[in-house]
């Protein structure tokens, strides 16, 4: 069931639109908050109304108190991540509406796209004119009323919460459930394993009822409920893993003569350099490791002056409590802490494996909403999977994202060595005359000829899983690669990382020439069917 508003055609100048009144609204919520006062969108000073026409990424993170009001048809991720606020839509609005709620009370006079509510916390959605499909996924708390028909996965993989839906439903209802209810006054489908479908009882119809605090939106007696319903438990299966690492790939040296012992060498790389329009950021190397908490690169009091120097230099993504210098990982999980983790944050990386897959229109509004949290002058990227290569960097680019970074361990088992030419392909096809920058996130810790073998590859920045947790022991991982880094700099005969290039590497055996298109060593040429058509 795809309902989705009809956007006007520039989606580049509903962007522009959107982002102008995010930041002519920012100052005045919580002085109208204060005043007790509503805010309007969709109505001149004078009062005479000018309905909004797709604007997306409206009013994140709403403040306690705030009233707002809007006219005409709204596009994605209106008020997402709202803590408090009041919002009311005369009309219609688009898909993740409300989206990682966690205290705003929403109303939508009208119809509502896909994932409404989506990952909300708390807080209250009313949706007067039916919903499209995956309504309430994920949702882990807060009230989601729905008044007409709701698409397919309503309350699709649910872990809390209440759906109530005056209206017929689609297939599929409560798929993945884990807890939480989902009432349904109208038509329902048999539900899939895993839910049970039940009659209220006389003590939850007047619970929910006085929940609800509406006598035209009360539940009758005869309303059924979807609940989890455990399964059999069995062992899953091991996902596939990269069938082979870069161990089987060297750098060479080619012409050039080694460099002294003693030369120093440039291992800095700038990501989100745009031309001026903000300051990019400065790796020390050209790494970004993964840690889930910040706070676990604190080191004490005594430590060593050198150890706590490393580490207040290297970035890190983390997904909770990130430091000034870090880039937070966006996902299903951390949506909902989005404001705060943005505000403290120098950039965003958006997991869009782990979030719902999104249109052109719902990226853009999430952009917006994440772009409104953070401050444009900071970097923002996408992380996929490396089959999903062509589509990541096509979209990156067109919506000027600063990093695309490909997740090797997508479960296909796909090597290393062959995901190179694949980026490679990609990069030189999409975003060689963008400014987006290319990434690859390793299943297993990076060392530092990891890093010069994709930085000669064409890869511009290396994720990676941290191989211990103490944050002392990370210094000195981190130092580690610095080191190896240079010495390899320096065999090759190269003062800056940013010279190597492909002509640096050679394929080591023949099965990996014959996949990754690198030159053979001793062959010293690609095979011969890198050159067939």
């Amino acid at each position: 069931m795809e309902q989705q508003p009809n956007n006007m055609a520039e989606p580049r100048e509903v962007v522009e639109r959107s982002f102008n009144i995010n930041k002519k609204l920012g100052p005045r919520l919580i002085a109208a908050a204060e005043q007790n006062a509503i805010l309007r969108i969709g109505w001149t000073n004078a009062g005479e109304p000018v309905p909004k026409n797709g604007e997306l990424g409206l009013c994140p993170n709403l403040p306690t108190g705030s009233r707002m009001r809007a006219l005409g048809k709204l596009g994605s991720w209106v008020a997402a991540f709202g803590s408090g606020g009041n919002f009311i839509i005369q009309g219609d609005a688009g898909s993740f509406l409300g989206a990682g709620n966690r205290g705003n009370t929403i109303v939508c006079e009208q119809l509502a796209g896909n994932f409404a509510g989506y990952a909300m916390r708390s807080g209250r959605i009313s949706i007067m004119d039916g919903v499209g499909n995956d309504a309430g996924a994920l949702m882990n708390g807060g009230l989601l009323l729905i008044r007409g028909a709701a698409g397919t996965r309503i309350g699709g993989g649910m872990k809390d919460g209440l759906i109530v839906i005056h209206g017929d439903v689609g297939s599929d209802p409560g798929a993945g459930m884990t807890g939480g209810k989902i009432v349904i006054n109208g038509r329902c489908p048999t539900p899939p394993a895993g839910v049970a479908l039940r009659p209220l009882t006389a003590a939850e119809v007047k619970s929910i009822n006085k929940e609800l605090n509406d006598p035209e939106m009360e539940v009758p007696k005869d309303a059924v409920c979807l609940v989890h319903s455990p399964l059999l438990q069995v062992e899953s299966p091991e996902i596939p893993v990269s069938s082979s690492d870069l161990s089987s790939i060297g750098l060479v040296a080619g012409d050039l003569h080694h460099s002294v012992s003693y030369q120093t060498c440039d291992t800095i790389t700038l990501v989100a350099e745009r031309g001026g329009s903000n300051t990019p950021v400065a790796l020390p190397l050209p790494l970004l490791p993964i840690v889930t908490d910040g706070n676990s690169l604190s080191l004490g009091k005594n430590s060593d002056p050198l150890e706590v120097q490393i580490l207040a230099q290297q970035p890190f993504i983390t997904q909770m409590n990130p430091r000034p210098i870090d880039i937070i990982l966006l996902n299903s999980e951390n949506l909902a802490d989005a404001p705060e983790l943005l505000e403290v944050s120098n950039g965003a990386l958006a997991d869009i494996d782990d979030l719902p897959a999104m249109n052109s229109e719902e990226i853009d509004g999430f952009i917006v909403a994440v772009r409104t949290l953070l401050g444009m002058e900071k970097t923002i990227g996408f992380l996929n999977a490396v089959g999903r290569v062509e589509s990541l960097h096509v979209r990156s680019a067109h919506h000027g994202l600063d990093l695309a970074v490909s997740r090797i361990e997508d479960g296909s088992g796909l090597a290393e060595a062959a995901a190179l030419p694949m980026i490679g392909r990609s990069t030189k096809s999409h975003l060689s005359e963008t400014s987006t920058q290319t990434g690859m996130l390793l299943g297993l810790s990076a060392s530092g000829t990891d890093i010069a073998i994709l930085r000669a590859s064409g890869i511009d920045v290396i994720c990676c899983e941290v191989p211990m947790q103490d944050a002392q022991d990370l210094a000195h991982w981190l130092q580690s690669i610095s080191n190896e880094l240079t010495s390899i700099l320096k065999r090759i005969g190269l003062d800056s990382i940013d010279q190597l290039e492909r002509q640096h590497l050679r394929a080591l055996d023949y099965e990996t020439a014959a996949i990754s298109g690198l030159r053979l060593v001793g062959y010293d040429r690609p095979l011969p069917h890198w050159f067939s058509r």
